[in-house]
């Protein structure tokens, strides 16, 4: 075989492997309308941290010993580092202060919208206009204007307010590159491996304040290191004219997001101890029955809208396979 035929049949190969991979994908729609079904069916799981379980046994502790909560907001917590990705976006999430709202609705607290009041304000001067109605004694069709009482809006007694105040890249870092080959001309056969690993921090600075006073009742300044790191290996020889470059790697880098998510929470518990006047983590060893266990999980809390404690979802929320279309039966068998 000549160079021609040898370099033929590598295009031609090379053309072959890539009409397999452009297989998958069509230039007409299925009949579903899609030119291609998109990959990956991880289910939706809930996202905890290491302290939301502590989050969960504040909530209890406050039901077991009828603590009342306090009325909670949450106000900006922003970040104040100023760090942008390599693409333009946020290095650190703008959602700090809505973590926040989870982790208090996890602990068990009474809590009031304060971040985002739009929709209740148009409601409000619709409701001053007699634009909006609500239905009457007779149901929909005796429609009455809803009515602006004064002090239907309770108030908060605190809220939680802060910003995210640090990141500090490659704290420390380490590694090694190491190589080897072999000199004879006939099998130069040549192994590398590579390892790295750094260290970064992030850290936030919380306040609690009194609502009524602004007076600052309560103080936390937290930090958390994140650490990455990505180890390969590659072979590389030639083997009768051919060469062969062939190498892997495994690299993790530990969600920077989530731990911000896990600072608020840490923050929350201990805001929440000092208001339930919860002495420390010895308050989960006491185990009760707690005819309202459920309204906290992983997922967050809630107060039921009706009185359906016993039968409504909440027991269910952090299962990964409820409602999925794939993995729980029930919503197969009600499509159709």
């Amino acid at each position: 075989m000549n160079i021609r035929q040898r370099r033929l049949r590598t295009a031609g190969a090379v053309c072959t492997a890539a009409a397999l991979l452009t297989g998958c994908i069509s230039a007409t729609a299925s009949p579903a309308g899609l030119y291609a079904t998109p990959i990956g069916n991880a289910p939706v799981t809930a996202n905890p941290t290491p302290y939301s379980t502590a989050l969960f046994c504040m909530a209890d502790y406050a039901r077991r010993y009828n603590l009342p909560s306090p009325r909670m907001a949450v106000g900006r917590i922003s970040d104040y580092t100023g760090t942008v990705s390599a693409d333009g976006g946020r290095q650190v999430t703008g959602g700090a202060s809505l973590m926040a709202v989870s982790a208090l609705a996890k602990s068990g607290a009474r809590i009031v919208e304060r971040y985002d009041t739009s929709v209740s304000e148009l409601e409000l001067r619709y409701a001053n206009n007699r634009l909006i109605g609500d239905d009457g004694p007779g149901g929909a069709e005796d429609q009455q204007y809803r009515r602006i009482l004064a002090g239907q809006v309770p108030g908060s007694d605190f809220y939680m307010v802060g910003g995210i105040t640090e990141v500090n890249y490659n704290i420390r870092s380490g590694g090694f590159d190491a190589a080897a080959g072999q000199a004879s001309s006939d099998t130069p056969l040549s192994v590398a491996f590579t390892g790295k690993a750094f260290v970064m921090n992030i850290a936030i600075d919380l306040r609690l304040v009194q609502t009524t006073t602004l007076e600052v009742v309560d103080v936390v300044s937290y930090q958390k290191q994140i650490i990455g790191r990505e180890i390969s290996a590659g072979v590389f020889d030639f083997l009768n004219g051919n060469v062969f470059d062939i190498s892997a790697g495994e690299g993790g880098f530990e969600p920077v997001q989530l731990a911000v998510r896990a600072l608020i929470e840490r923050a929350t518990v201990e805001f929440m101890a000092n208001l339930y006047g919860a002495p420390g983590p010895e308050i989960c060893l006491n185990a009760s029955n707690d005819p309202l266990g459920g309204t906290t999980g992983p997922t967050g809390g809630y107060y039921p809208a009706y009185p359906n404690t016993d039968t409504n979802n909440g027991q269910t929320r952090s299962d990964p396979s409820r409602w999925h279309d794939r993995r729980d039966t029930a919503v197969r068998r009600s499509r159709y």
